[in-house]
């Protein structure tokens, strides 16, 4: 109902607005890279400032580049809510401005299958507590044991379903999938680690000419040098 969905649709907000900063980020809500088919979600671009001049665009194996598709809920092209995800969902999802500048990217899988993944679909940060949820779409009761796996290897397994990495650090960083015996396995998502200290400032390509050339000991023409990769540091 409309009730029910407005509802939801300010869930969806509350839930996102854990600022974002100066940059603009595409957001997910339930924050997750992997879905069920038939299952409701939200993508934000942040900030909301100029939402109007960003819109949502996608990657998927039908179509390259194409904007969000409309909505009957839709509040703008910075917003995207999908009642229902089927497997043609499946894509690379990001936020575009009008002056063609990109926020970051975020893989959304759709399965058909029995079990997902619920890991974060943003970096996290350093220091904090992760938990991986391992669910089944034929099991009500969240009281499963569930095997997870990190880059192939089996790293712990659980009675409830669940797994908490506390304090996650750099080398938590990798390919996650879990398994439900008698049911099936979920398929692989990524787990990101920013560092506290990371900063926000990324890297550009610079040229530097010298316009007095120095003292030589050897016979080198004087040219400019160009870095590749060249950290600006923030103030």
């Amino acid at each position: 109902t409309t009730k029910n969905w407005k509802a939801r649709r300010k869930l969806a907000w509350d839930d996102v607005q854990t600022g974002a900063g100066e940059s603009t980020v595409l957001r997910v809500v339930p924050n997750r890279s992997q879905f069920f088919q038939y299952e409701s979600v939200s993508l934000i671009c942040e900030p909301q400032g100029n939402s109007s001049e960003w819109t949502i665009k996608r990657n998927t194996t039908k179509n390259i580049n194409e904007e969000c598709p409309p909505s009957l809920h839709r509040i703008n092209k910075s917003y995207c809510y999908f009642d229902d995800v089927y497997s043609g969902d499946t894509g690379v999802y990001w936020c575009e401005s009008a002056a063609g500048e990109s926020s970051n990217s975020v893989t959304i899988t759709v399965t058909a299958g029995d079990v997902i993944l619920e890991s974060p679909v943003l970096p996290v940060m350093e220091g904090d507590d992760v938990t991986l949820s391992c669910r089944s779409k034929k099991t009500v009761s969240c009281n499963h044991t569930a095997d997870f796996y990190k880059d192939g290897l089996l790293i712990g397994s659980s009675s409830t379903g669940n797994m908490t990495i506390h304090s996650v650090s750099r080398s938590d960083e990798g390919l996650y999938r879990c398994n439900i015996s008698g049911t099936g396995a979920s398929i692989e998502s990524r787990l990101t680690v920013r560092g506290k200290d990371d900063p926000d400032v990324p890297y550009t390509d610079v040229v530097v000419t010298q316009e007095v050339q120095p003292r030589r000991f050897g016979d080198l023409e004087a040219s400019s040098t160009f870095y590749s990769t060249l950290r600006l540091d923030s103030t």
